[in-house]
This record gives C-alpha cells, structure tokens and sequence, in this order.
C-alpha cells in the first residue's frame, strides 16, 4: 500500500509537468513579427508579415487611418466644439500577432504607443447549398487613442487614453485558402470610451491572408471585393463594346463588298423586248 501510495503523486506529478510543458511550448512557440513597409512603393502602405516556426502565417498590406471628434472648449470658455483628429498609421510601427488554426491576430503600435490597433480574424464553417463551405472574416477591430498626445490633438477637453470598438463585424468576408484583396476605401465605425463619440476606421489598399498561407511571403490567389471587381468591369465595359461595335462594322462591310460582287458578275436580262436584237 506504501508503495502504491508513494507511486500515484509521482505519476499525478509527472501528468502536471507534462501538461505545464506542453502549455509551454504552445505560449513559446517560436514567433517573428516583421515590419516590411518599407518594401511598399505606396508611402502610405504598410506591410506586416507575422511567422510562426519559421513559417509565415499572417500577412497585412494596408493603408489605414483613423478619423476621430473630440471636444475642445469654445473661446467662451463656456460652450464646447466638437473638432476632429486625422490619425494615420504610419511606417515604423511595432508589431505584434499571433496565428490559430480558427482564430489570428495582428497588434500594431506607433507614436511611442499612443496609438494601438488590434484586428481579429476567425475563420469558421457553415453549411451551404453545395456543401460545407470554410470562410474568414475580420470580425473585430479596437482601437486605442491618447487625445493628450499634441501632434494630432489639439487642447482635447476630455484628455487621455480612450478605446474604440466595433459591434458585430463581419467584414473582409473571404473564402478559406485565399488572401482579400480591395483597392477601394472601406469605412468601420468604431464606437469610443469617450461619450457620444464614433471613430471611424478608414482602409485602403487592402490585401490581407491570415490563414492557410502555402508558400513563405506569398499571398494566395485574391479574392476581390466588390466595388474593385464593379469597378474593373467599368473601365474594361467601353473597351468590349468598342471591340463589338468594331466586330459588328468590319462584318457589314464584308457582307456587302461580297453582295456588291455577286451582282455585279449577275448578267442583267432587258425587259424591254425591243432590246433583244441588240443583245448577241
């Protein structure tokens, strides 16, 4: 019974090291962030790669900025005007992320940390009509302000750290196994800590994988979204018409040059029959 006894809190030991290692070596799995704006031709552009043992599986280019009222005093001292804060991400930024197999994350910072974006995308399946079918989605957006930092606030009334989040978003909508890709701005509203104030989050140039990325600093195939596939069908719409409206003139004077030959080789019969004597 000693031995027994002595044996089944070193076994209930040895399960409890495991289990802490295992956690461990989850928490420590090797991760790289790399900041690779720089590398952008659009000034405005960032690049974001997060790797994970050695393997890249996240990665974020986008231009973004950030739209946000605060409340100064009016020269009266009495009455207070609303003014507004054009914050945009900048090159140089620290960041951080993480990478799940259903869940990823991206943390950027700048301004000495004045300023902090954090963007979370689930990937998640749902039955449709041809089957099961996998997507991903940014489906949260935070973002942390100090209206006391000078540069883009001016004498802020309420001065401090404030947090602006989204409510139930679904945006960026993709199929599992492709990167989104979209030109266009698109707008979320954030809705702030500081009272009756929404931030609004503005992207551009967005091209995004957070998951299921094959080959290392390479997106998958695009998905694109719609106002960028609307407006390409704009701008090639007059050329395919043009080349219709061409197609349609070359195969008119085809016809008729062919037309004009077959009548003109046609021996034209008089009707009058006075002429019959002049013929042969």
């Amino acid at each position: 019974m000693d031995l027994r006894g002595r044996a089944f809190p070193s076994v209930y030991r040895l399960r409890v090291l495991l289990m802490l290692f295992h956690t461990m070596a989850r928490i420590t799995a090797e991760q790289e962030v790399e900041n690779l704006s720089g590398l952008s031709t659009n000034p405005e552009k960032d690049i974001f790669v997060v790797r994970e043992n050695g393997t890249t599986c996240l990665m974020a280019e986008f231009a973004a900025k950030f739209i946000v009222p605060y409340d100064v005093w009016a020269s009266n001292y009495v009455d207070l005007i609303t003014e507004q804060a054009d914050i945009s991400l900048t090159r140089g930024a620290e960041v951080k992320g993480r990478c799940g197999h259903n869940e990823s994350e991206l943390q950027v910072f700048w301004v000495d940390r004045a300023y902090a974006l954090k963007m979370l995308f689930v990937k998640e399946s749902h039955n449709a009509s041809k089957g099961p079918e996998a997507t991903w989605r940014l489906s949260k957006v935070q973002f942390v302000y100090d209206s006391s930092e000078k540069t883009h606030f001016k004498d802020a009334v309420s001065a401090g750290k404030h947090t602006a989040n989204s409510h139930r978003l679904s945006a960026l909508v993709t199929p599992a196994g492709k990167s989104y890709e979209c030109q266009a701005q698109q707008s979320i509203s954030l809705a702030s800590s500081d009272p009756q104030k929404t931030v609004t989050m503005i992207l551009s140039a967005v091209h995004i994988q957070p998951f299921d990325i094959i080959s290392d600093f390479v997106f998958s195939e695009e998905h694109k979204c719609p106002v960028d596939e609307r407006e390409q069908l704009e701008e090639t719409l007059p050329l395919i018409l043009g080349l219709i409206l061409g197609l349609v003139i070359v195969v008119t004077l085809a016809i008729y040059h062919i037309h004009h030959k077959m009548t003109a080789n046609q021996v034209q019969i008089p009707r009058d029959r006075s002429q019959y004597k002049h013929m042969g």
